[in-house]
């Protein structure tokens, strides 16, 4: 995020390495610090049907035009893998223009989007599919989803199955369901979501859901990891202490919460620097005491109202 508040401008300003490692790295790479890139490789969670999915990946929300096209490529040079966009988002061209001035093959990626709730249905489904993928460039998705429970979500899933029989889509999933609404929709399907990304931060922990969805075998996501900067989350004392603790900043503290959960995470950032603090989670573990001490933030609501 860019504004992230004196707490993690502080951290990267006395930080030694990150603004070079943030100026020199080229498109094409893969390092993150150089000598720290064993440290640094993302590990990969396998999703219910076989596909394997990075455990952090890169968000697109609100990245458009040029600014979407620079910050997925730098995103890709430094060492992301897992890109996710969405229909809604505007930036789906712009994602593709990323991808391709990444230099990196395709086949090294892992591409989300997601089908808005304007196209729900069998037809739009298999429509809106299309003019994701034309958009993007690709011949295939490796996780689509449908983002809201609304509309005919029974017809769109009908879709997205034949999808991916078709070898178009690796894996199908879901965004902000509750487990009532895709325990209907299942009711008619044949292949199980394999993903289900919603809300997920200190301030809303989905402890319920969270359980759920570890139960049923469908990987949880979380959308806004750092509650997009609300709440005041960069300047929370909790996390700033257990940041000190590690040299990490809350940043980096909130992604090594949600790796440590089995959570997969998307921040997104345009500043590169950023980028690079939120892949150098690998080198350090949060304690039974530094759990514990995270649990209480959690308020048990959505930051975000105008999404419900």
């Amino acid at each position: 995020m860019e504004s992230n508040g004196m707490k993690r401008r502080d951290f990267l300003r006395n930080s030694a390495g990150f603004a070079a490692a943030a100026l020199f790295l080229p498109f094409g790479t893969t390092k993150v610090f150089g000598a720290m890139e064993a440290k640094n490789a993302i590990p990969a969670v396998t999703l219910n049907n076989g596909v394997k999915m990075p455990r952090i990946g890169f968000g697109t929300n609100s990245l458009t035009g040029e600014i979407g096209e620079r910050s997925v490529a730098d995103a890709i040079s430094v060492g992301y893998r897992l890109i996710d966009t969405a229909h809604v988002y505007g930036n789906e061209e712009a994602v593709g223009v990323g991808i391709r001035k990444s230099g990196i093959n395709r086949e090294e990626l892992f591409v989300t989007s997601k089908l808005w709730v304007d196209f729900a249905g069998y037809e739009g489904t298999k429509k809106a599919f299309q003019t994701s993928i034309d958009k993007l460039g690709t011949e295939y998705l490796d996780l689509y989803l449908i983002h809201r429970p609304r509309g005919d979500v029974k017809g769109s899933w009908k879709a997205m199955e034949e999808l991916c029989r078709a070898g178009k889509i690796k894996a199908i999933g879901i965004s902000n369901f509750e487990q009532a609404q895709w325990t209907d929709m299942m009711k008619d399907a044949k292949i199980k979501p394999a993903v289900n990304q919603i809300e997920t931060h200190v301030f809303f922990q989905e402890h319920g859901l969270y359980d759920v969805l570890k139960k049923e075998t469908i990987q949880h996501e979380a959308w806004s990891p750092f509650a997009a900067g609300r709440n005041n989350i960069f300047s929370n004392p909790t996390l700033a202490a257990i940041g000190k603790k590690y040299n990490k900043s809350i940043a980096q503290v909130c992604l090594r919460w949600h790796f440590q959960r089995g959570v997969v995470a998307i921040p997104r950032s345009q500043n590169k620097a950023h980028m690079i603090e939120n892949l150098n989670i690998f080198d350090f573990e949060l304690d039974k005491k530094d759990l514990a001490t995270i649990a209480p933030l959690d308020l048990n609501k959505t930051q975000f109202p105008e999404w419900s």
